[in-house]
């Protein structure tokens, strides 16, 4: 009986022995492996929104460009040269938001900079909330949060991943840049409030005063110091991949008789809204390059194995781009110096992050088209759609048919919002009038082509510029017909551009993949914006953001 009972115990320490030695391997594989899913994370995630950069920015201006911009990212990152938007319009707000959401209006609510809600009846800011209040100013310029937007962006869903541990601050000139990438939980946002302050600011969305590194960027004077004549970078002379420095074509600033260098940006500042006139240079990049940069330490980014996110959006290249249009001198010298300025920001990650040791990204939020009477004096279709004799004609054609001209609410974005109280009173067919309004109007000279939120609703578009206007059409929030005009028309001032279509010089944007987990290459397969998102919660390992339509571009992660 001992002997058995010897056995037993023998038996029960050596089973003991083998399951905590087990135990203790498994635990050590389970440490080995979660640090190697920490070492293979970047430490940070970088994601640039060059605002209104085409994608043939890229190659006309390529042999003007340092090799430490954006030749650097180009041939030592991915290149997804035929990437594009899939929705309309492509606007600021959507774009950034379609980006970091990988979604897009449809789904992410943001249709729009500002649309009418048909709740309250009024027009709304996407990325307004007079809930809260500003931060770092007296001005109401800070009343600002991303409640609007209904889905997470890839950066909220590391911080859920992380426990909130990993960080994400979103730097922009404009409001809307900083706080729509950054998400819904981001730390902070910061934008730059011009007039005659010239302070980066925030919101008590994000918290309830300014940091340090902040309040001491701001005491810096940076911002004054670039209220300094604005020249070209080279000689004027060898631009030769834009037109004339002095045309029919341009804006230019207040107070200066033509649009030509050299700016006095002190002297202009007066008439033109003080440190405003920052965004509308090349110096504005520069600012904004300048104070990720002090971002950097001042937030102690990728400084540890846990991932954190900064988003940074280039505005001002938008702001000269409006102002100069695409083939201008000044849209050429922006670039040439935004290169510059992405230079000293990765030179800046490569010491402060360390190379190897962080992910970035380059895309756009929308293109650009040339100015219509540039076009048109090359003999290209192109031309400018008269708002107000649209209007006319549509009262005109509501009185006779239906015996009232105040059926449409509101006329915003291409969109048509009709009064549907008013519809309803007089016993008339909701469709019925959004058909009758559609048969109409594509009638009309520059209209290409029209729909109603019906259709939009019941049809399943699989291409063309009607999936896009689908794409873009939020049943709650966008309007009852929708408009799209003849190529390159739009409703503009006949100097500068703008943007908003679903053709190809406005949905054809770079998109650069560099660093830690991507491989060395390009492609010309077709890639959406909606991609990015899905492709960097991919190499983080993290959920999807939860709208997200797009999908991870596989040839871009290293496996």
């Amino acid at each position: 009986m001992k002997s058995l009972l010897y056995v037993f115990v023998f038996a029960l320490f050596f089973s003991c022995k083998a399951q905590t030695e087990y135990t203790a391997q498994v635990n050590q594989e389970s440490k080995t492996a979660t640090a190697t899913d920490e070492n293979s994370r970047p430490k940070l995630v970088v994601g640039i929104v060059v605002d209104q950069m085409r994608y043939d920015y890229l190659t006309r201006f390529y042999s003007k460009f340092g090799d430490g911009g954006f030749k650097k990212l180009i041939n030592q990152g991915f290149n997804c040269k035929n990437n594009h938007y899939n929705y309309i319009p492509t606007y600021t707000g959507p774009g950034h938001t379609s980006v970091y959401t990988g979604t897009t209006p449809k789904y992410h609510g943001i249709i729009a900079n500002n649309w009418y809600d048909k709740e309250i009846k009024e027009m709304v800011y996407c990325a307004g909330d007079d809930t809260e209040s500003s931060v770092g100013t007296e001005a109401t310029a800070g009343q600002m949060s991303p409640r609007r937007m209904k889905t997470t962006t890839f950066a909220d869903e590391n911080r859920l991943f992380t426990q909130m541990r990993g960080k994400t601050i979103g730097i922009s000139m404009k409001d809307r840049g900083a706080i729509l990438p950054a998400g819904h939980t981001a730390n902070a946002a910061y934008w730059f409030h011009g007039r005659d302050e010239g302070n980066w600011i925030t919101s008590t969305f994000y918290r309830s005063d300014l940091p340090k590194w902040v309040t001491n960027f701001n005491a810096s004077e940076a911002a004054e110091s670039y209220l300094k004549p604005w020249n070209t970078l080279y000689d004027i002379n060898t631009y030769t991949e834009s037109g004339a420095d002095l045309n029919t074509f341009e804006g230019g600033f207040k107070g200066k008789e033509t649009a030509t260098f050299p700016y006095d940006l002190k002297a202009l500042s007066k008439d033109n809204r003080g440190f405003d006139i920052l965004k509308a240079t090349a110096y504005g990049n520069a600012l904004t390059a300048d104070f990720a940069i002090a971002a950097l330490d001042g937030e102690q980014l990728g400084q540890d194995a846990i991932t954190d996110v900064l988003t940074v959006s280039f505005s001002s290249t938008d702001y000269v781009g409006h102002n100069f249009g695409v083939n201008s001198k000044e849209v050429q010298d922006t670039y040439l110096r935004l290169d510059k300025d992405l230079e000293r920001l990765i030179n800046a990650l490569d010491a402060k992050v360390g190379k190897g040791e962080y992910t970035l990204f380059l895309t756009s939020d929308h293109g650009a088209v040339d100015v219509p009477s540039y076009l048109q004096s090359v003999h290209i279709p192109a031309g400018y759609f008269d708002s107000k004799d649209f209007r006319g004609k549509l009262n005109s054609f509501l009185s006779k048919k239906y015996g009232a001209s105040d059926l449409i609410e509101n006329r915003s974005n291409n969109q048509i919002f009709l009064n549907r109280s008013r519809i309803a009173l007089l016993g008339l067919d909701l469709e019925e009038v959004q058909e009758a309004l559609v048969g109409e109007i594509i009638t009309y000279k520059k209209i290409d082509k029209v729909y109603s939120a019906t259709t939009m609703r019941t049809t399943d578009f699989t291409s063309g510029i009607e999936e896009l206007l689908q794409n873009g059409f939020n049943q709650k929030r966008s309007g009852d017909v929708l408009v799209v005009n003849d190529p390159a028309v739009i409703s503009y001032s006949k100097t500068g551009s703008t943007h908003g279509s679903g053709l190809n010089y406005d949905t054809h944007v770079p998109l650069l993949f560099y660093g830690k987990g991507i491989n060395h290459g390009s492609t010309f397969k077709k890639t959406y914006i909606t991609d990015i998102a899905p492709t960097i919660s991919a190499l983080l390992g993290t959920s999807f953001p939860n709208g997200a339509t797009g999908i991870p571009l596989e040839f871009v992660i290293e496996e």
